[in-house]
């Protein structure tokens, strides 16, 4: 299976440095030819993840997406979703062909307001059964000290979702599949809108009492939109019986869900609450940005959720307020004294 990973990011050179370390050759597309020129010399990425030495006898780098995608059977994106659609207007409308794609994404693509499952199907006629998706909770900062860290491979040909996952799997990465391919994704989503709240609410100076009711509630917002969207196994303490003592299917509680919004709330690695902190302090949005010099994905997902949910009308109070703090020039403090209204 030949691996080929688009985008020059923190997550993207996660996920190299897991492969490359599991001994598995890797195509890799980046940014530019300084990168790539930058990276054969002295074996690391000279911007993001620079702590991560990348065994770079394993990588065949390159700044043509084409090329990339022709040697590659399994093409991971990983890059910022706002970023997704122009980066792969490049590619032919067949250029994906048989290919399996994994998507490290952990956004909504904000212009067309879909996931990228559903752009990919529109754009290059890609079949869901080729789609997979692979999230965490999983820092990069913490991959490239080699941390023990889940990484959850999800997609509806489960079968072929754990043959990818076993070449991820090593000493400090395990690994979980599930096929609620929907589902993992909204999670996603919306667990960096929450995380973004959180660092609002520390900026504001509140405190950890506070932080843990307000993500309580945000868990429990977040698991009615995935019921009301569609979701399964959105319970917690309920398993279906397996035949092997010690397992059980995944459920709310489980680590792609409840365990990647407990983390991006609370990690000081976490860019969402990073980014939510400065709003907090007082930063407008646009002098956060500059700061983070990062995407923080809750930025855009605010704005793509509040849209998404025009239809589905799930009850998202707390959501809703943080989208009108970003965009709707809500203040900070007034929004969180709405959200104390909120929580139970």
């Amino acid at each position: 299976m030949k691996f080929g990973v688009a985008g020059s990011g923190s997550w993207a050179t996660a996920l190299v440095k897991i492969l490359t370390d599991n001994g598995h050759k890797v195509n890799w597309c980046l940014r530019n030819e300084a990168s790539v020129a930058f990276i054969k010399q002295r074996h690391h990425n000279p911007k993001n993840l620079t702590a991560a030495v990348l065994n770079t006898r394993l990588l065949h780098l390159t700044t043509d997406l084409a090329a990339l995608v022709d040697r590659s059977d399994v093409v991971i994106l990983a890059m910022p979703s706002a970023y997704v659609a122009a980066t792969l207007q490049v590619l032919a409308p067949d250029a994906f062909g048989n290919k399996k794609i994994l998507s490290a994404i952990k956004g909504i693509l904000p212009v067309e307001n879909v996931l990228l499952n559903e752009h990919l199907e529109r754009n290059f006629d890609v079949p869901l059964t080729n789609y997979f998706a692979v999230l965490g909770p999983c820092h990069a900062e913490e991959v490239a000290a080699e941390k023990l860290s889940y990484l959850t491979f999800s997609g509806v040909d489960e079968a072929f979702a754990s043959r990818i996952a076993a070449h991820f799997k090593s000493s400090f990465i395990n690994t979980v599949v599930n096929e609620d391919i929907l589902g993992v994704q909204y999670a996603a989503v919306l667990k960096n809108i929450y995380a973004l709240g959180a660092g609002i609410a520390h900026g504001l100076d509140y405190g950890d009492n506070f932080q843990s009711v307000y993500i309580a509630n945000s868990a429990d917002e977040m698991a009615g939109f995935l019921r009301k969207f569609g979701a399964e196994h959105i319970v917690v303490g309920e398993h279906d019986d397996l035949d092997h003592p010690g397992k059980k299917y995944a459920n709310y509680s489980a680590s792609v869900y409840l365990g990647d919004l407990l983390v991006t709330c609370y990690s000081l690695h976490s860019r969402n609450r990073t980014f939510g902190n400065m709003i907090g302090k007082g930063y407008s949005v646009q002098a956060a940005q500059l700061e983070l010099r990062m995407v923080a994905e809750g930025y855009n997902a605010a704005k793509c959720i509040y849209n998404t949910n025009k239809s589905l009308k799930a009850d998202m109070p707390i959501a809703d307020t943080i989208y009108q703090i970003l965009w709707e020039q809500l203040p900070p403090a007034k929004g969180f004294e709405k959200i104390e209204g909120f929580l139970i």
